[in-house]
């Protein structure tokens, strides 16, 4: 048998609450043993308690040791990445705004959202590299976004050393959910 050109993409979820056997909860700090089990034609994965754990059951694919982790309260979370680029779209018509539309475009860069365009892509080649802004031109990048299948043309704006803190707030407010933008 020959490996797989590409890797497997598994879903596993979460630890279950509960004990497989003895059907007792699990605390925050309890050592159990999971396990991924072949159930017809799909994987699914069993809990123990260490008390209860008498080794992997059959038709086992794999099986681990850990420990429960304590909740976490929920706290702030990312944005959700439709959220930002609908808000990256919505920037492009406010040019004051350029300096945050570009280091949102350059983070939607770092989260893999956002790619910069191939200069081979007829695209990219046709659209123009320079765009007026107050009667002067500026130099533009070209981001390519494949969930959205378009392009966005974003002007090159870094933020003048008096208004950094301000865009980096903002741009946090952005990206974390429950903040202001």
């Amino acid at each position: 048998m020959t490996a797989p050109d590409r890797p497997m993409d598994l879903k596993l979820q979460r630890p279950g609450s509960i004990c497989q056997s003895t059907e007792a909860s699990f605390a925050a700090g309890d050592t159990i043993y999971s396990a991924l089990v072949r159930d017809g034609g799909s994987l699914v994965r069993l809990d123990w308690s260490a008390a209860a754990w008498s080794g992997p059951p059959d038709n086992t694919l794999a099986w681990w040791r850990s420990i429960v982790p304590e909740v976490e309260e929920k706290g702030i979370q990312l944005a959700p990445v439709d959220i930002l680029l609908d808000t990256l779209e919505a920037l492009g018509s406010e040019p004051n705004e350029a300096p945050l539309r570009y280091l949102l475009a350059l983070q939607l860069v770092r989260r893999r959202v956002l790619r910069f365009a191939d200069p081979a892509e007829p695209a990219a080649v046709e659209q123009e590299k320079q765009l007026a802004v107050d009667g002067q031109t500026a130099e533009t990048v070209i981001f390519s976004c494949r969930r959205r299948d378009c392009d966005f043309i974003v002007v090159v704006a870094v933020p003048e050393p008096t208004e950094r803190q301000a865009v980096e707030e903002r741009l946090a407010g952005l990206l974390w959910s429950g903040g202001e933008a």
